[in-house]
């Protein structure tokens, strides 16, 4: 939002500073972005006086001017325009000062053996235009030695502020003028362009609505009147100096008229050129197929959702977002019809998006206008259109009813301190809610305040604590330190909290590169990984193939991997934390570190040969967040009941008792087809709030390092046993023999064959034994062999191999 400093003084009797103005806009929650000051900019530029121009000696386009300026001095200036002359008025800059048009510094020097000290500047050249012809022409009145820009009324500074979406009532000069003088900056003008304008005949076409009734509030009202004799040349040159300013490009009186109330007040508007309208305008839903041949020379194709502005004949504006070309004014134009209409801010929001139309007047709609202004702002239009234009109007015709829309809310003051931090009295409360255009005041102990037409974000009572906090001055809230809950800190991260930290870095220093992806993905994926149901479907998705939320953060992975492949960049290892949703409930997500590899497991290499990635490669990630995560890896079970996004016999579940940790594997054929990825790919996910906390006993301190003095040693065996066997039961199986001394049991051989027999396999462990209290004989290292042997064989029906 721009405005300049002139513009905010129309509706601001002030004296102050920019840099008080600046500093109270953002301390109100207005911030400003910028402040342009073209009179600081354009300070060297003066009005000079050609006493005179005559031919250059050695070039017969370029002429030699004798320059006065202000102070009497005479300057030499080569100049090239055509319209060099004796006796003109032109803008001089001297050496030394910066052309912004030319981006560079201007020096002395000799043009053709010619002294040449300053310049006589064009419009381009001033960053003014693009014009070039020549240069600047001023009239002969101009007074001489005064700076340029006072003289074309560019000393007028320009602020820029960001809006908030909810502070729609200050996307006009007038509401932000309003929370200034709210703020004790000066006082808010009264807004005198609002006062009835009487209509000297009826006017001769009507405004009409033709909405069903479940549909009215789409445009609840609008109204207008008729101008006859109106001449539509160009707008004055303040408003056309300030739609400059602000960066808009003056087109014609009636077309400024209607672009200035827009940023005056907030209030957008259109005019119809009555010549091209055949009778009545009627606001009613697009038919199927219409189109539109719009101001921004573009058609559209509209549909029933939207609402339009159409005679007997053709559509003739997309209400609340753009005008149609075909009725537009003109020149010519003699005679308009004026449209002041209030419209649903969620349907022109949709419909601006769905045609790719930004326009001043959607952007205000989509945040909601005053609605009382349906009623001043045919007043203002019509003031200011005679007043610029001439003419006479017609008495105003309107159709639907304004909405009333005026609320009263209750403000306990105890609760601006409570939610505040700061004490208020009440009488101050009560001025500001006032200044603001509240109307408040005490009623017992408490304030009853009525929240203005244009204050559509004010709801509830916390509203109003926050607009007294920010008009009495956030920094007025005291600086307060948090009260000492204990001697010693507690700690800022929970043992829940940290998992996330936790398997992220356990899982870089595996070797993978963390993804973030969107929590959005395809329908169309999603079954790939369950589906989902309807409530995780997006009502407004930011694009038609991220249209439900994710069942599984894998999925976004493997897109990745696919998107890296078809860029040249086939081997991939991402992971990603993060969460994946089951149900819309606030408990029906699940918090995710999922991974996954694809292509080479590692870099072609002459000393290293290739393998295939599998199942075992996603195992090792997968346990190694486990263990970063504090769970007993040592105890899970796995079992063979993975997804069906996984390779059914390359894929398992880790499980503590019932409880599912994770799942690996290698990814289904299915999978990769679906999503162009040449496989194998192995991938895992991990359910980081399944992992049980560590238990803690006898305080948080660590358990002393309890390192053995005595030389452990290493047992060999085989096992033959059934096919169906699992290794990790037999593992487990040996381990449990002896828990005293066995410290480590580690499979390191798998063999099925004749040798064995049809329907068994061989499976070679080593077993590791760690004496704590002395050095182990052989006697006891053969007990504990036989402890190993038994259990197997009674666990798991093996027999050792001979």
């Amino acid at each position: 939002m721009k405005f300049t400093l002139s513009w905010l003084k129309d509706h601001l009797d002030t004296e102050a500073s920019l840099e008080d103005i600046s500093r109270s806009l953002t301390m109100l929650g207005l911030e400003v972005e910028g402040v342009v000051n073209k009179a600081e900019e354009l300070r060297a530029f003066t009005v000079a006086y050609v006493r005179e121009a005559k031919q250059h000696p050695n070039a017969d386009r370029l002429r030699l001017c004798t320059v006065e300026t202000g102070d009497g001095a005479l300057h030499q200036v080569v100049c090239g325009a055509p319209n060099a002359r004796t006796g003109m008025k032109g803008v001089f800059a001297p050496s030394g000062s910066y052309i912004p048009g030319l981006g560079s510094l201007l020096k002395p020097g000799k043009i053709r053996g010619e002294d040449s000290n300053g310049m006589l500047v064009s419009e381009r050249e001033m960053g003014l235009s693009d014009e070039h012809e020549g240069i600047i022409d001023l009239p002969e009145d101009a007074p001489l030695g005064k700076p340029f820009a006072q003289v074309l009324g560019l000393d007028d500074p320009v602020f820029e502020i960001g809006m908030t979406p909810n502070r729609a009532d200050c996307l006009g000069v007038r509401g932000i003028a309003r929370d200034l003088a709210a703020a004790g900056l000066g006082t808010l003008k009264p807004l005198t362009a609002a006062e009835p304008v009487a209509g000297s005949f009826e006017s001769p076409r009507q405004w009409r609505r033709d909405l069903p009734a479940e549909a009215g509030d789409a445009c609840p009202f609008v109204a207008g009147r008729t101008f006859r004799g109106v001449t539509n040349g160009a707008s004055p040159d303040w408003m056309q100096r300030r739609l400059r300013a602000i960066g808009l490009r003056p087109i014609s009186a009636l077309v400024d008229i209607t672009n200035y109330i827009t940023f005056d007040l907030g209030r957008p508007l259109h005019v119809f050129d009555a010549a091209r309208v055949k009778g009545d305008l009627t606001m009613r839903f697009a038919r199927e197929g219409e189109t539109i041949e719009a101001l921004d020379e573009r058609s559209y194709t509209l549909d029933p959702e939207m609402v339009v502005i159409a005679d007997e004949a053709a559509v003739h504006g997309i209400g609340g977002v753009m005008g149609g070309a075909e009725s537009g004014v003109t020149e010519e134009t003699r005679e308009v019809f004026l449209e002041v209409a209030l419209f649903d801010p969620i349907r022109i929001a949709k419909t601006g998006r769905k045609l790719g139309i930004h326009s001043d007047a959607r952007y205000r709609f989509e945040r909601g206008v005053d609605p009382e202004s349906g009623d001043w702002g045919t007043q203002v239009a019509t003031r200011m259109i005679l007043d610029v234009c001439g003419g006479e109007v017609s008495a105003v015709v309107s159709a639907g009813e304004v909405p009333e829309t005026r609320r009263s809310l209750t403000l306990r003051p105890n609760r601006v301190a409570e939610l505040g931090g700061v004490e208020v009295p009440a009488e101050r409360s009560v001025d500001i809610l006032n200044g603001l255009g509240f109307e408040a005041g005490q009623d017992g102990g408490d304030i009853r305040a009525t929240v203005p037409s244009w204050r559509h974000d004010v709801e509830s009572e916390a509203c109003l604590v926050e607009e007294v906090l920010r008009v009495n001055g956030y920094d007025a809230i005291p600086t307060v330190p948090l009260p000492q809950l204990s001697a010693v800190p507690q700690a800022a991260v929970s043992a829940e909290q940290r998992r996330s930290e936790l398997a992220r870095t356990a899982l870089a220093w595996c070797g993978l590169d963390e993804a973030v992806t969107f929590s959005f993905m395809s329908s169309a994926q999603a079954e790939l990984f369950g589906g989902v149901s309807d409530e995780l479907r997006l009502a407004n998705p930011i694009s038609s193939e991220l249209d439900v939320m994710r069942p599984a953060t894998l999925a976004n992975l493997v897109e990745a991997a696919a998107r890296n492949a078809d860029k040249g960049f086939p081997d991939m290892a991402l992971f990603e934390v993060g969460p994946q949703y089951r149900t819309s409930e606030p408990d029906g997500q699940d918090n995710m570190a999922s991974g996954l590899r694809a292509g080479r497991r590692y870099p072609r290499h002459w000393a290293m040969p290739q393998r295939p990635l599998d199942a075992f490669d996603a195992k090792s990630d997968a346990s190694a967040a486990l263990t970063a995560l504090g769970a007993p890896v040592e105890n899970l079970q796995t079992t063979t009941d993975a997804p069906g996004w996984y390779h059914p016999g390359r894929s398992g579940v880790l499980r503590l008792g019932p409880k599912v940790m994770a799942y690996f594997g290698e990814l289904h054929p299915r999978v990769l087809e679906s999503y162009g990825l040449r496989g194998p790919a192995a991938a895992f996910e991990v359910f980081l709030d399944a992992v049980p906390l560590p238990k803690t006993k006898g305080g948080k301190l660590k358990p002393a390092l309890n390192l053995s003095p005595f030389q452990p040693v290493e047992r060999d065996f085989a096992f033959i046993v059934p096919e169906d066997v699992p290794a990790e039961k037999l593992l487990r199986s040996a381990k449990t023999a002896e828990k005293t001394l066995i410290s480590d049991v580690r499979l390191f051989d798998v063999y099925s064959g004749e040798k064995v027999g049809e329907g068994k396999k061989s499976l070679a462990i080593a077993v590791t034994l760690q004496p704590k209290e002395k050095t182990l004989t052989d006697a006891e290292i053969e007990a504990v062999a036989k402890k190993i042997v038994a259990k197997v064989e009674k666990d798991t029906g093996g027999q050792l191999r001979g």
